[in-house]
């Protein structure tokens, strides 16, 4: 990073990201479990981050949902409530006491984590969950028969529903800006952000980012990179001087979530109709009941 600019960095980065989207780009309605030595990321870093929620009002915009007035942002009551990221807000920013070494509150972004190797791709009986080769995991609505086992296996807690719609209801979460970076844009939440708390990249690249941060700065933060390893790596990582477990982070292993889902469900099935017939048979029978909830409202 010596000799580099962030603004280069970014616009580099986020050119290698089009590149690598736009390998991927061509085939959305196939499902794809790509890792990709190149895929892409965010490093968080939450000693920086200031709370604005300009990310949020970003997000909102880049994905059509009702954002408000970005100055009405700034009212910081909400940060009074831990949220989490539902169909109406993809992304929120919740606020801890503050870390060592440290008198200012910290902020910390929520999203989906992109994670390596996602539960929710391996739980979709449908296929509607690709991760792609620039590392984000996104869905396919119209395959999509809302059966919201992504929700259950998700060990984020991320993917939402969209309860309140009777007609049509979707699964709503962080598609990673996939079709603002695959035109060579950064994500609307890393553009932005005021105080670069936000960084996109390379994945190995925000790896070696983060560890000379801490080695650098060694009572700054605290000695771990959240998402470096837990179930198996993600596409967004955080730097915090304080333990993530004091941030509402899930105490996670090093394992794939999918592998466990898929240990249980192998132990299920062991003895009983092969898991993909299953498979098959209740998704026919939600996608019947789904259609026939659509054409019922249809006639009303």
């Amino acid at each position: 990073m010596s000799g580099k600019s962030r603004r280069d960095f970014l616009k580099s980065t986020a050119l290698i990201g089009a590149g690598v989207t736009g390998l991927s780009a061509t085939a959305k309605a196939s499902p794809k479990n790509i890792l990709s030595e190149d895929r892409m990321g965010v490093l968080v870093d939450t000693t920086v981050c200031v709370g604005c929620r300009n990310c949020e009002w970003a997000c909102k915009g880049a994905h059509d949902l009702l954002a408000g007035n970005l100055e009405s942002y700034e009212d910081r009551k909400i940060l009074e409530t831990k949220r989490r990221p539902d169909h109406t807000a993809l992304t929120v920013v919740n606020e801890y006491s503050p870390g060592k070494n440290s008198n200012l509150p910290i902020d910390v972004k929520v999203q989906c984590m992109h994670c390596d190797n996602p539960a929710c791709v391996s739980a979709c009986i449908v296929g509607a969950f690709s991760k792609h080769e620039n590392g984000s995991v996104t869905w396919d609505t119209d395959m999509c028969i809302g059966c919201r086992y992504c929700m259950a296996a998700c060990p984020f807690q991320v993917p939402a529903f969209e309860y309140d719609k009777a007609l049509n209801p979707k699964i709503m979460k962080c598609d990673f800006c996939f079709d603002r970076t695959k035109e060579g844009k950064l994500p609307a939440c890393v553009s932005i952000c005021p105080v670069e708390a936000l960084t996109y990249g390379s994945r190995t690249e925000l790896v070696k980012i983060a560890r000379d941060r801490i080695k650098k700065n060694p009572d700054r933060y605290v000695d771990h990179i959240f998402g470096e390893y837990e179930v198996g790596g993600t596409s967004w990582m955080y730097l915090a001087n304080k333990d993530f477990a004091e941030l509402d982070f899930p105490n996670l292993g090093k394992n794939p979530a999918p592998g466990v889902s898929e240990s249980i469900q192998h132990g299920i099935f062991a003895y009983f109709v092969p898991p993909v017939s299953l498979y098959a048979l209740l998704g026919g029978i939600m996608w019947i009941s789904k259609r026939r909830k659509e054409l019922d409202e249809e006639v009303k």
